[in-house]
């Protein structure tokens, strides 16, 4: 690919601790073919404003899964060839639930239940919504062998631990320490798959539930944490908006199978598949842009509680690339109340719009009573929430910044160093956001790009979006280079008609 690319980029999930973001439940058909997944007839199950997730199938036609109402949690059904209709099936004023199973041989399901006071307990819950408690533990997962014996993940201290649970004789046993939430029977054995966190490298091991052994199956790709089996052999597994497998009859690595160009499609994580694999459910965020323009349309309606939601806690605030303004939602609430109370109006426009993974940059115009701005955003989003926000406003005006860097374009496309590097300033300096340096000097960048020049005839790159701000001009940027497509985004900073520093966001 790639030495443009190389300066680029040279919680214990338990329902007491999460934070629950905005997440959808989608559901699709499912054929396998050459081993590979075909997925049809999408569906957005849940399209519900908050946390809906942990879809598990009761039948072939019957999804379960834990949607927010009402400020709290309960179990939907969603009944697939009943014209796609739901029905809730708890209502528990003091508590909610979450992660709902069906339990084998019983006209019943299991779900952990977490009340308002604290207690955090897994309950059996018949078809009228009526709950017995089945276990005294501090269960955060589980998963049936069979309607007498199930494992599941305990919390001790700061992890999980992996339980087996005999209920005919009321006896647990710790197997696994330190293990994920992704807990599935492998098809066509009395094994259970979990994930141990022990180690640096996150690994998929099988457990022998009778004789208690444990063997591993497969790494993790990258410490996804979610999977489900496609057949006695066959793994899958989300990671941002793809879906990959794992063939474990195969000595190979895990292949990306589906790609989702769908923006609403965003971190899929909790997968689960039909008895009969012919559908395949997975839980996706709601896209970074959605979560951003949700924070916009809040401060236009001067809604603070709306538009605070959308911040996590520590949320940072800062001028770019480093000066820091201000941290936490506290001091948000405070900035943001001292704001409101001193104008009578304020709203922001968002000119254009730059989306590349969990980062968005808007362009905005502003108003305040009146007076008219024009400031760029650079939001960093996780798990559902803005993390940070960097503000950069025109501090400097210069006429010439977007002439010199169509200049550096122009000459990156034609593989001209001497041209290339005549638009740079001789002590430039390469950043990857926000403020971390990797190169300097046109030396090192000569000796760098002149070879990666010569070795790559199809170079070219593309501005799909451009922002002029003052001195500063942001490219959202779309490269070839030997074949292989990547899309990036470049801060350049001009002075006295050269580019004396660049930005690089992957």
């Amino acid at each position: 690919m790639k030495l443009r690319l190389c300066l680029w980029t040279s919680m214990i999930f338990c329902v007491t601790t999460f934070a629950q973001s905005n997440t959808e439940v989608y559901l699709f058909d499912l054929d396998i073919q050459n081993g590979q997944p075909l997925l049809s007839n999408p569906k957005n199950i849940s399209n519900n404003d908050g946390y809906d997730n942990q879809p598990s199938f009761w039948d072939d036609d019957t999804v379960l899964f834990a949607a927010t109402r009402q400020d709290q949690t309960d179990i939907l059904q969603f009944n697939i060839e009943k014209g796609s209709t739901t029905q809730w099936l708890t209502n528990t004023p003091t508590g909610s639930e979450y992660s709902p199973l069906k339990i084998p041989g019983k006209n019943a399901f299991s779900a952990i239940r977490l009340d308002l006071d604290g207690l955090q307990r897994l309950y059996e819950y018949d078809a009228k919504g009526n709950s017995i408690p089945i276990s005294d533990l501090k269960i955060g997962y589980h998963v049936w062998l069979d309607k007498n014996t199930l494992v599941a993940t305990v919390l001790v201290e700061n992890r999980m631990d992996l339980v087996i649970i005999n209920l005919t004789e009321g006896t647990h046993s710790t197997v696994a320490r330190n293990v994920g939430r992704s807990l599935h029977k492998i098809p066509g054995s009395k094994q259970i798959s979990f994930i141990d966190k022990s180690k640096k490298d996150w690994v998929i091991n099988a457990l022998e539930v009778e004789s208690k052994t444990i063997s591993k199956l497969a790494n993790t790709y990258q410490k996804e944490e979610d999977i489900c089996w496609l057949g006695p052999n066959l793994l899958v597994t989300g990671h941002g908006n793809s879906l990959l497998t794992f063939d474990l009859s195969n000595e190979g690595n895990w292949e990306t199978a589906i790609s989702f160009e769908q923006s609403e499609i965003n971190n899929i994580t909790r997968l689960a598949i039909n008895p009969s694999k012919s559908r395949l459910a997975f839980v996706a965020e709601e896209s970074p842009s959605a979560i951003v323009q949700k924070q916009v349309d809040a401060f236009n309606n001067r809604n603070l509680d709306a538009f605070v939601a959308r911040f996590s806690d520590n949320v940072s605030v800062q001028r770019f690339p480093t000066s820091p303004m201000y941290q936490g939602k506290d001091n948000m609430l405070e900035n943001y109340e001292r704001f409101f109370s001193n104008t009578k109006s304020s709203k922001v426009e968002v000119v254009k719009r730059i989306a590349l993974g969990n980062t968005v940059i808007d362009e905005e115009k502003t108003w305040v009573d009146g007076r008219e701005g024009h400031q760029v955003a650079i939001y960093k989003i996780n798990n559902g929430q803005i993390t940070s926000m960097t503000f950069i406003f025109p501090e400097e005006s210069l006429s010439d910044a977007e002439a010199v860097v169509k200049t550096q374009l122009k000459a990156y496309n034609s593989r001209d160093i001497d041209g290339f590097l005549d638009t740079y300033a001789n002590n430039v300096q390469l950043f990857n956001f926000p403020n971390k340096l990797f190169a300097s000097g046109k030396k090192s960048m000569r000796a760098q790009y002149g070879s990666f020049f010569e070795s790559t005839p199809d170079l070219h790159g593309e501005i799909k979006n451009r922002i002029v701000i003052g001195n500063k001009v942001i490219d959202e940027e779309y490269i070839t280079v030997n074949g292989n497509n990547i899309s990036a985004v470049a801060i350049y900073e001009v002075e006295n008609s050269k580019i004396t520093k660049v930005t690089f966001i992957d």
